[in-house]
């Protein structure tokens, strides 16, 4: 059977893309909300390859509160950046995130880092994430996976 020729070059594996994601938490069992998130994002397509190690520091912007768990995985997907940032906010919602205070407490806060090399700028989503130069709770982790990714200011 011949096959046209923009089918012979459609590529037969999924592509897939290295993203980075922030994971943060600091209500309820922390460490056991990080690894559910990781294994619903799994469920989501979200593969992860690497973790960094979780850290422990004090709130940011919003100081009365808990303090947060953070860690960065490096994971791999089809999805294209708008469809990750769906999947990543389904998670958020199936663990029972609510918005109710911007920057508050949270059970689980998954960000989207890096997506592989693109640079993307909408109301909904800018890539790289244009904080992560000034998170201590995200570079630290970021470094331990792969150094020099953040964006320079």
């Amino acid at each position: 059977m011949l096959q046209s020729p923009a089918a012979a070059n459609r590529p037969t594996q999924p592509v897939l893309t290295t993203i980075y994601l922030a994971l943060g938490s600091n209500l309820g069992d922390r460490e056991a909300l990080l690894n559910e998130a990781i294994e619903r994002l799994r469920v989501e397509q979200i593969e992860t390859v690497r973790r960094s190690t979780i850290i422990e520091t004090a709130a940011a912007y919003v100081l009365d509160q808990p303090h947060f768990l953070n860690m960065v995985i490096e994971a791999q997907t089809e999805h294209f950046a708008f469809e990750l940032l769906n999947r990543i906010q389904k998670v958020e919602t199936e663990m029972g995130r609510q918005k109710t205070i911007d920057k508050g407490p949270r059970n689980i806060d998954i960000d989207i880092l890096h997506f592989d090399e693109l640079t993307l700028q909408t109301p909904h989503l800018t890539l790289p994430h244009p904080l992560i130069h000034e998170r201590p709770f995200v570079l630290i982790p970021l470094a331990e996976l792969r150094t020099g990714l953040y964006p320079k200011k």
